[in-house]
């Protein structure tokens, strides 16, 4: 069964970044579109951003599209997010999940796959 473990989180000021590391094992990742979710302290969890299988294409929540980047790495079963622009409204357990069905969606009920996330903490 496919798991995943994220990376990458931390303390960072206003206007800093950080790179997400979300690692598989077990399967690979080639045939999964992967998704970022975040989920902050009394609010729903919220799709941050995904990539299809083959990087056909990415997608962005409004909040972060354009400070975000999401990529992936078949080889290194990895996939990335780059945040740029940090805001403390970003503060957040951030999580990566796996969709089998590659439905390309920020949608958390397409997701079968959840790590157990990382915190991001955006703070002066």
């Amino acid at each position: 069964q496919l798991q995943l473990v994220e990376s990458g989180g931390g303390l960072v000021q206003p206007g800093g970044s950080l790179r997400l590391s979300c690692v598989a094992s077990r399967a690979t990742l080639d045939y999964y579109a992967i998704g970022w979710f975040r989920q902050a302290p009394g609010k729903e969890r919220e799709g941050v951003s995904c990539i299809s299988a083959r990087s056909v294409g990415t997608y962005y929540s409004d909040s972060v599209k354009g400070r975000f980047t999401i990529s992936r790495d078949n080889a290194k079963n990895t996939v990335y997010l780059q945040m740029n622009s940090l805001t403390p409204e970003d503060t957040a357990v951030y999580y990566c999940a796996a969709d089998p069905t590659n439905a390309r969606t920020l949608s958390r009920w397409s997701y079968s796959y959840w790590g157990q996330g990382t915190q991001v903490t955006v703070s002066s």
